[in-house]
């Protein structure tokens, strides 16, 4: 994808098949249809992307297409997202007047034109029609069919001299998100953690020994945390070197930084409190720890008792409410990873902003507190917690930690120190807390740059 103020690569995408402009049938359009559909429930609905497109549980009309006509929804559905702010002013360019609020019918066809045109290498005639047809199809759009020829055909004539400047130009999120970002880490590094919101994720491993040999295996590199990065998948990832003997596991670099803060395990009973599917479950077996697994999920446990099954790997599996949950024994230390409004992870999944609110986050932030009381009390004195969630807000970590630390005295923080671990200096914030961003780790190329952004603190039972 590109970067702010470069006109970005265009993508090469399958699923599309012959246009036929001649034809009554346009050969295409149920995917365009599908892809406009699960924009609005993206968008104006606020459904999750992942769950939309599903392959058992989807939506019916992604799940009524072939799997090459949903993958080219999907890379649709995620390029008109990456790019919305830059799709939303090159199209209001060409309008004489804002649409009206209930045009979000219109509004999203544009969208999923516009996001093949620009960005996906799909021939423009091809999408103009195809969303010319798609307008007069709708009841709610057919008398605006003439408005989305004409809108789409100047934006095709004019992407190659507009669309660097409206990329430069362009944040990629809603106010809200944006606002936030700019309050918690200044106006350049939100623009930053933005601009790399329009790359896809690289894949990350984290393995069991050897990542040398691993990275040589599957294509990547070894980052200075040690996890192996590859920057795209040639196939499946069941079917790569490794993976059917459990060599590793797939886990954003990020993602394997909290279970390190509890140092030398060994022989501890550690609980991983909400578990699934089991990349930290996993790290802390591996380090030593007599390791329990909990979580609310059935079905996210059948998940990671998978998980761990192939990695050759045992743990005491529970599934439980944490809120209401009463180990036998207290830990020796425990590990929430807790549920969170996850906008550390907007470059694997572009509609979290779009999905979220500032409401939620403070929904969010107020379970996160309840569920650290909670996991608190199942440690013993003197045995570590470490909080962690994959959310770029503060009030979601810095702040919840230094607010739920002045009011309850039975627990002090326990900073991580420079050199402690290494690999962990670059993230390290001044209370001795970790912190990372889709704008740190820059390597290369930013298709290889990056991590999740992620927060996680370690703390202390005292009494």
């Amino acid at each position: 994808m590109s970067v702010a103020g470069r006109a970005a690569p265009r993508r090469t995408v399958s699923g599309d098949q012959d246009h036929n402009a001649g034809g009554e049938f346009f050969a295409g359009l149920a995917a365009r249809k599908a892809a406009a559909r699960l924009l609005a429930a993206v968008i104006d609905a606020r459904t999750p992307l992942d769950g939309l497109t599903d392959h058992e549980n989807g939506h019916p009309q992604y799940k009524a297409l072939d799997l090459r006509d949903r993958g080219l929804v999907r890379a649709i559905l995620v390029t008109a997202l990456r790019y919305r702010m830059t799709i939303a002013g090159l199209l209001a360019r060409r309008l004489e007047k804002p649409l009206p609020p209930n045009a979000t019918a219109l509004s999203h066809i544009l969208h999923v034109a516009a996001a093949q045109i620009l960005f996906l290498d799909i021939p423009d005639s091809a999408a103009v029609d195809l969303a010319v047809t798609h307008a007069k199809s709708d009841p709610r759009t057919q008398r605006f069919s003439g408005l989305v020829n004409g809108v789409l055909r100047t934006l095709a004539r004019a992407k190659e001299s507009e669309l660097p400047a409206a990329l430069a130009a362009a944040d990629e999120a809603p106010k809200w998100f944006s606002d936030r970002l700019k309050a918690a880490y200044g106006a350049e590094k939100a623009r930053q953690i933005l601009a790399s919101h329009r790359h896809e994720a690289p894949v990350d491993f984290s393995v069991k020994a050897d990542p040398e040999l691993w990275a040589e295996k599957l294509g990547g590199i070894v980052l200075p945390t040690g996890t192996v990065r590859v920057e795209k998948l040639a196939g499946a990832v069941t079917e790569l070197p490794g993976f059917a003997e459990g060599a590793w596991w797939v886990q954003d670099a990020a993602a394997s930084l909290p279970a390190r803060l509890f140092g030398d395990v060994s022989g501890l009973r550690v609980a991983d409190l909400c578990a699934a599917p089991g990349g930290k479950t996993a790290q802390l077996i591996l380090a030593g720890a007599k390791v329990t697994a909990l979580d609310t999920s059935k079905n996210r446990l059948a998940r990671l008792t998978r998980n761990l099954a192939r990695l050759g790997l045992s743990a005491e599996i529970v599934q439980a409410d944490l809120l209401k949950y009463e180990p036998a024994e207290l830990f020796d230390g425990v590990l929430l990873d807790a549920p969170c409004s996850s906008t550390g992870t907007v470059r694997r999944h572009p509609d979290v902003p779009w999905t979220k609110t500032a409401a939620d986050v403070e929904k969010l932030a107020d379970l996160q507190r309840r569920l650290l009381a909670r996991a608190v009390m199942l440690v013993r004195p003197g045995g570590r917690i470490v909080f962690s969630n994959c959310s770029l807000d503060p009030r979601e970590g810095e702040e919840l930690c230094r607010a739920f630390l002045v009011d309850n005295p039975g627990v002090t923080t326990d900073p991580v120190r420079p050199g402690e671990f290494a690999c962990l200096d670059p993230f390290l914030i001044s209370d001795g807390a970790l912190r990372t961003t889709p704008a740190d780790m820059v390597l290369d190329a930013p298709a290889i740059s990056g991590l999740d952004g992620f927060y996680a603190a370690r703390m202390r039972r005292v009494g």
